[in-house]
């Protein structure tokens, strides 16, 4: 019963159709949907909290942010992995980074795929910012009433990875390692993508979305958001096949584990500066 189960769990990603369907030659994949259901999920778990809790922004201005924030994702996440990527073929080739069209043998709809988490937050981060300089608005206050619901987003990207046959792990021993079409060689890998929809996804929703009434000190969702990903992402990336293009740093670090203890280090440092000005506030 075990070696049956083992034996299915093994070789579920080569059975795994990553297109849910597809008219002539446009196609919608799982991978294209998680990131609609993603955004739609985030965006309904906000209202909620508008409606349940007290904050002073009305539901245009949050509206209004989570669209520029949702095209900043978009499109700082696919400059990102243009950069990290191939940034000498996408400079040879500029369009393919934009259009989801391929004309080498005629009109063929190919649609546009490869995102960067590192180049997403940024695109975001940089949005909200002028957002919220834009409508006067505190940026972290803002923050904290996004931030609880967007890892159960990342849940869902995850898993469209993982229908992908992208983003797998390395080779392991591991019973509950699993064999991906796509992997350079037939071996055990790693499902590096489940790690990450649960750890990054699930778990750290479940910490933030439990805690999210708290205030322990100004900021502190955004604090605890910065640290929490950073971590999980961080000890995730020991098993996850590094990208070779972008290589190893120190011959040990990938680039994604650089950037979230970049991650880390500025959730520490915003704690280490609005914790005790908080309390000073407090006393007086």
């Amino acid at each position: 019963m075990t070696e049956r189960f083992l034996s299915w769990w093994q070789h579920i990603p080569e059975h795994l159709n990553p297109i849910v369907f597809k008219i002539g030659s446009f196609k919608l994949t799982y991978y294209a949907l998680s990131y609609v259901l993603g955004f739609g999920i985030v965006y309904l778990l906000v209202l909620y909290r508008l409606k349940t809790e007290r904050w002073e922004y009305s539901k245009g201005i949050v509206q209004d942010c989570f669209l520029s924030c949702s095209l900043g994702a978009i499109i700082g996440g696919r400059l990102g992995y243009v950069v990290l990527k191939d940034l000498r073929y996408y400079l040879s080739n500029p369009l393919e980074i934009v259009c989801p069209f391929d004309f080498t043998h005629g009109v063929h709809y190919t649609g546009i795929s490869g995102m960067a988490y590192c180049g997403a937050l940024i695109g975001i981060a940089l949005v909200s910012v002028v957002f919220c300089r834009v409508n006067k608005i505190n940026y972290f206050h803002f923050a904290d009433l996004f931030l609880p619901a967007i890892p159960l987003g990342y849940t869902l990207g995850r898993l469209g990875n993982f229908i992908n046959g992208e983003l797998y792990g390395r080779i392991t021993n591991l019973p509950w390692g699993m064999y991906f079409p796509f992997a350079p060689t037939h071996t055990l890998r790693h499902p590096s993508q489940l790690y990450e929809a649960f750890f990054e996804g699930i778990f750290l929703f479940v910490i933030l979305w439990s805690l999210r009434k708290k205030k322990y000190f100004d900021d502190f969702i955004s604090c605890l958001y910065l640290i929490g990903y950073g971590l999980f992402r961080f000890f995730v990336e020991f098993v996850r096949q590094p990208d070779d293009a972008s290589g190893l740093i120190l011959g040990f670090f990938t680039i994604g584990q650089v950037f979230c203890m970049l991650m880390v280090l500025s959730g520490v440092i915003i704690m280490l500066i609005k914790r005790p000005l908080d309390m000073r506030r407090n006393k007086r």
